[in-house]
């Protein structure tokens, strides 16, 4: 059974890595066919024909596409990510910094969010049909309706301008205190909570119904258990492997789809250097921050397919 289960996790662990290697070419191919002239870009339009070619030549731009791919891989797998063409900076150590404010932030949504999800979808489901199960796909549904751009303007406007709780500015900086780092974080990551609660609440809520639907658990109420207690003991754990998947793409919702939430608050993570960097037309940056976004992505689905093959006897044992 042992070896089993480590074929499947090495099958999906390379199916995961031949997934970002396509990727990668994805995300230099579209880099590449971006309109406009990034030698021009950099240089302005009073550049003289001999600076543009000085320049194209320096930044290896005459080399065949599938030469400078190779090159920008290999760079890739030694850990170099190359430099800004804008400021010349390396874009490994800046997107260092910038990722550990990004996966804060995504850290602290989670951890609000998470928990509350699942306490709520356990609620619906132990008052199913009933004024608390509505009261709260009402409210989750309302919440999922909106974009988070206008979510967080909303936060911005009653909680930081109107109330003055918190600040609508959300300015980090090494050393900062955590106290400090959260309460500067405090509404970007309410966004990203309100964003992604209510998709994990009524997935939970739809895992566990379907749960209950199993004989072992009329055999548990037969036996005089509560509501609750059949829930929490038999139709929770029973119903964990989907909740962690949806939990997995949701966290992974959270590293990815902080470009808004970034910007609207000016927050200095990845999401606002990949903006920045875009409106310059930095094509390393650009592509560097597509890259790092997406093994994101790729890692934390990787993770939740492990925990289901793991959870789950008939993923391991497959017909």
């Amino acid at each position: 059974m042992g070896g089993s289960i480590l074929k499947l996790l090495a099958q999906r662990i390379s199916l995961g890595l031949l997934l970002l290697l396509a990727v990668s070419v994805l995300i230099f191919a579209g880099t590449q066919i971006l309109p406009g002239d990034v030698a021009q870009s950099i240089l302005g339009q009073s550049a003289t024909p001999e600076a543009l070619a000085n320049l194209r030549r320096d930044l290896g731009l005459n080399d065949p596409a599938y030469v400078r791919y190779f090159h920008w891989l290999g760079g890739v797998l030694t850990g170099d990510l190359g430099t800004a063409l804008t400021n010349g900076a390396d874009i490994s150590s800046s997107i260092g910094k910038r990722l550990f404010n990004t996966v804060f932030l995504a850290s602290v949504a989670a951890v609000v969010s998470v928990p509350l999800a699942i306490l709520l979808g356990l609620l619906a489901v132990r008052y199913r049909n009933r004024w608390p199960d509505k009261l709260i796909s009402g409210a989750t549904l309302a919440s999922i309706s909106l974009p988070e751009f206008f979510i967080g303007y909303l936060l911005i406007y009653f909680v930081a301008v109107k109330l003055g709780w918190f600040p609508s500015v959300s300015t980090v900086y090494d050393g900062m205190g955590f106290a400090d780092r959260l309460k500067a974080v405090a509404l970007p990551a309410a966004t990203l909570t309100l964003v992604v609660l209510a998709h994990m609440m009524r997935m939970t809520r739809a895992a566990i119904l379907n749960v209950m639907q199993s004989a072992y658990i009329e055999t548990a109420e037969l036996k005089g258990q509560t509501s609750f207690q059949v829930i929490a003991r038999h139709a929770f754990p029973n119903a964990l492997a989907p909740i962690v998947n949806v939990v997995m793409l949701n966290l992974a919702y959270l590293i990815v789809g902080v470009v808004v939430v970034e910007v609207i608050f000016i927050y200095p993570g990845m999401g606002q250097y990949l903006v920045d960097h875009v409106a310059k037309r930095d094509v390393p940056v650009v592509q560097a921050c597509g890259l790092v976004f997406a093994a994101f992505f790729i890692g934390l689905n990787l993770i939740a397919d492990v925990v289901a093959i793991l959870t789950n006897p008939r993923l391991r044992h497959p017909k």
